[in-house]
């Protein structure tokens, strides 16, 4: 039980480490949550220190997520078979965590990014059929708009719609739906933008 613990609290903390904010100090010196958006991102980071720090923190971003999930997994799961855990719902179990992490980071008094790249990492492990399919609306969302959080609004309502055609598992069914509203929740205010057509196109 306590091995237990230790790896959704490592999953947390690695989801915690908030790579925009680390990127924006050490080139820009600066908070990167007093420009832009405000938002502890790549996209905000794109906007603020430039693109190749943006691509180097969504990468590492997606990588949390993706490590968590992949090797916490395999180095935990024979903690977790004697509590009758099996090995897809402690994988998912991770994810949220990784996530939450992002999303509430402990770093930052417990706020932080959208959670997207993140999510695309833990999707990597999970159901990369689910991750292909909502990466081509976010870019087709994107092309037609040029608006990622509206891409990334649209790319997460289909999440549970992808996970129930591609006949996954009721828990990764479930948790594709948090997800959905959890990432609908984060962008409330880019949502309010853009019903004000006031959203920002990122070119």
């Amino acid at each position: 039980m306590i091995n237990l613990v230790i790896s959704f609290l490592l999953a947390y903390l690695i989801g915690s480490i908030p790579t925009s904010f680390i990127f924006a100090k050490i080139l820009k010196k600066t908070d990167i949550r007093e420009h832009g958006s405000g938002n502890v991102g790549a996209t905000n980071v794109f906007r603020v220190v430039g693109k190749v720090p943006a691509i180097l923190v969504l990468f590492l971003d997606i990588f949390k997520g993706f490590f968590a999930v992949y090797f916490l997994s395999d180095f935990f799961f024979n903690n977790a078979i004697g509590l009758g855990v099996g090995f897809e719902a402690f994988r998912i179990l991770l994810g949220l965590f990784v996530i939450g992490g992002h999303v509430w980071s402990v770093f930052l008094k417990f706020k932080g990014g959208k959670g997207v790249a993140t999510t695309a990492g833990v999707l990597l492990v999970l159901a990369p059929k689910i991750l292909l399919a909502s990466l081509l609306v976010w870019i087709a969302v994107f092309i037609a708009l040029r608006i990622v959080s509206a891409a990334s609004i649209a790319a997460a309502v289909f999440l549970p719609v992808f996970a129930v055609l591609f006949r996954q598992s009721i828990y990764l069914v479930l948790f594709c739906v948090l997800i959905c509203i959890a990432g609908t929740y984060k962008h409330k205010a880019n949502i309010k933008r853009l019903l004000r057509g006031e959203e920002k196109k990122l070119f």
